[in-house]
């Protein structure tokens, strides 16, 4: 029996179709993701509808469309024209329907064209104009705390506002500094590791992981300045990608470390930040910066600890080289930074921000996080999820070990079966840092409300 691709129902979209722009003919998608939406039909009946969102995210606008259209858009890649694609779907797709879809793809800037190109200019103008970049997802998180207490949600935008907000946010990490050792025996680090390793998970899930090891970091000495190495989530970069700016959050701003910056740019090249952008909407490097600023404080001239931050990409990929053999490789990187860290004055802390496992439905397992009843019960569940801590605690051996080439080697073995995100970070600060002694400090895994996915983080020091 087949499904029949239903009409959409109109939505306001400034653009129309028009089958004399060639790349509305030959629509060619870009990177999307989908995920459900409910809808609620006039009659008041809730369908189940399909979520398009820019996966890169340049654009910030979303396609709710028919679930039957999850079929037309690995068609949408410039190899067929509407009429071909119409013919090859079939399912009772039609033309008007399809140019309807395409017209609204490209008003959310979901498909390659000039109203793409002018959201990508807009978006590199803006993050070229600034040298220090405003607050995105710890944005969001000062509101969340803001507005779920009675005291604070109803202080209009303005300083008072600002002043609340970074008042919770310290409370929060302190509640969640005093939860994760309130049990440890080693509650501190009285000097400054040459390196850590947290998550970039949001901080509901992630939180205790990030005060097990940054509340240890309260009274060790401050670096004179942070280096922090992400995940690119999003970003176009092929190779190693850094970042020009400082960044911002509530509790204030840390500068870029321009000797840091400089110095890498002097032996890398401008390829080093050909793909800056790629810092534009990446959390795995943001969500570092409230703690460095609330555990190591301002210093007498009032400034927070300089900051230099790059995307590490995955070296299991193409064993540390470019993905297309033009972006910065992960060894010139690695001895690069070995020597501008040697170069430079003052301490420097390294920062790997990383997640470990996801798995479960949510990233395309068939097996179940959970049993039938919602726990944490039930035989097949319990054996993923022992699976997936098997395999953790493996590939953090190697980690523990100080085994950053067997690490990779192994990864790549395995074809990374539990998704590890975040290996181009931790090898490179392995590889900087040469740590004598490392320690897992705190592993925790997190299953989401409805059990359909599970990420695994860790605390780690490494002297």
């Amino acid at each position: 029996m087949t499904t029949e691709i239903p009409a959409q129902n109109p939505n306001e979209n400034p653009i129309k179709f028009d089958s004399s722009l060639a790349h509305h003919m030959r629509p060619v998608i870009r990177a999307v993701r989908g995920f459900p939406v409910k809808a609620t039909a006039p009659d008041g009946t809730e369908h189940q509808m399909l979520g398009l969102a820019d996966a890169r995210q340049v654009s910030e606008r979303m396609v709710v469309t028919f679930p039957g259209f999850g079929v037309v858009i690995p068609l949408l890649d410039g190899t067929r024209d509407v009429d071909q694609i119409v013919q090859q779907v079939g399912r009772g797709l039609t033309r008007d329907m399809l140019e309807q879809f395409v017209a609204q793809l490209d008003g959310a800037g979901l498909i390659l064209g000039p109203n793409y190109d002018a959201m990508v200019a807009e978006m590199r103008k803006a993050f070229d104009s600034q040298a220090i970049l405003p607050p995105g997802t710890t944005a969001g998180v000062c509101d969340a705390l803001l507005n779920g207490s009675e005291e604070t949600k109803n202080i209009p935008e303005g300083p008072e506002r600002e002043a609340a907000a970074a008042r919770k946010l310290r409370e929060y990490f302190d509640s969640m500094i005093a939860e994760a050792l309130k049990d440890v025996a080693d509650p501190a680090l009285t000097s400054l590791p040459k390196a850590i390793v947290a998550p970039h998970l949001d901080y509901p899930r992630g939180g205790l992981n990030y005060a097990a090891i940054y509340g240890r970091l309260r009274v060790a000495d401050r670096p004179d300045r942070v280096v922090i190495l992400g995940t690119n989530h999003f970003g176009e970069s092929t190779g190693v990608c850094g970042c020009d700016k400082g960044f911002s959050t509530a509790l204030g701003a840390c500068h870029l470390d321009e000797g840091m910056s400089n110095a890498l740019k002097g032996k890398l090249g401008d390829a080093l930040f050909a793909n800056r952008f790629d810092h534009e909407r990446e959390h795995s490097i943001e969500l570092q910066i409230p703690w460095i600023q609330h555990v190591f404080g301002k210093d007498a001239q009032g400034n927070y600890p300089k900051v230099f931050a790059a995307l590490v990409h995955d070296p299991v990929v193409a064993n540390g080289e470019s993905y297309d053999g033009r972006g910065v490789a992960l060894q010139p990187f690695v001895d690069a930074l070995k020597q501008a860290m040697s170069e430079l004055p003052g301490r420097t802390l390294v920062i790997c921000s990383a997640d470990m496992s996801h798995v479960g439905p949510a990233f395309g397992d068939q097996r179940p996080l959970l049993g039938e009843d919602g726990t944490e019960q039930g035989e097949a569940a319990a054996q993923f999820r022992n699976s997936v801590f098997q395999t953790d605690d493996e590939m953090l051996g190697l980690v523990v070990q100080n085994k950053p080439a067997e690490l990779v080697s192994s990864m790549a073995w395995q074809q990374n079966p539990t998704r590890w995100c975040s290996v181009g970070n931790i090898v490179a600060g392995l590889m900087v840092v040469e740590p004598k002694d490392i320690k897992l400090l705190r592993y925790g895994p997190v299953i989401d409300e409805q059990g359909t996915g599970m990420v695994t983080s860790v605390a780690m020091v490494m002297n």
